[in-house]
């Protein structure tokens, strides 16, 4: 019962993740922080959908921000992105990480090359140094948040259909 429960939160937290952030491009703190304690307190009852140990779920955590930091420090990338990327470690440990990061850097670039050619953009404008090459009002335009739980839904839905944990 407890591993429906964690594999029900986590849907729901991605859910929300996924919508605020392709909706406003924000990823509300509370929000990051009921992922956290609902990935750790998983791990901790050993109910984490993903299979993963509570000290899994922290090396995770830790290589997560560790990993995104820099790119938020050279803002190339959103506070946000990166708090939800250590939120993806706590729930889907160190192995999985690197390909969410895979899969979800590929979908922003379909995404940027989608919107490119709806926008009619010039490739040239993406090296320009003035506003965000690609913006929906005042707000950068490649949902990162959303490209990373998107596919850590999708492979827990994978692994439930499966039975793989």
């Amino acid at each position: 019962m407890a591993h429906l429960l964690s594999t029900s939160i986590f849907f729901a937290w991605a859910t929300l993740v996924a919508a605020g952030d392709i909706r406003l491009r924000l990823v509300r703190n509370s929000l990051v922080v009921v992922g956290l304690v609902a990935a750790l307190a998983s791990a901790l009852v050993n109910a984490n959908p993903f299979g993963i140990s509570a000290e899994q779920a922290l090396i995770g955590m830790l290589v997560g921000f560790v990993g995104f930091f820099p790119f938020f420090a050279f803002r190339v990338m959103g506070a946000a992105d990166v708090k939800v990327f250590a939120v993806l470690g706590a729930w889907c440990g160190l192995s999985v990480l690197q390909w969410l990061w895979v899969v979800a850097s590929l979908a922003a670039g379909v995404h940027v090359v989608v919107l490119m050619m709806l926008t009619h953009t010039p490739v040239g404008a993406l090296w320009s140094h003035r506003s965000p090459t690609l913006a929906l009002g005042t707000r950068r335009a490649t949902p990162y948040a959303a490209c990373l739980v998107a596919p850590a839904a999708i492979w827990l839905t994978y692994l439930v259909v499966t039975g793989g944990v």
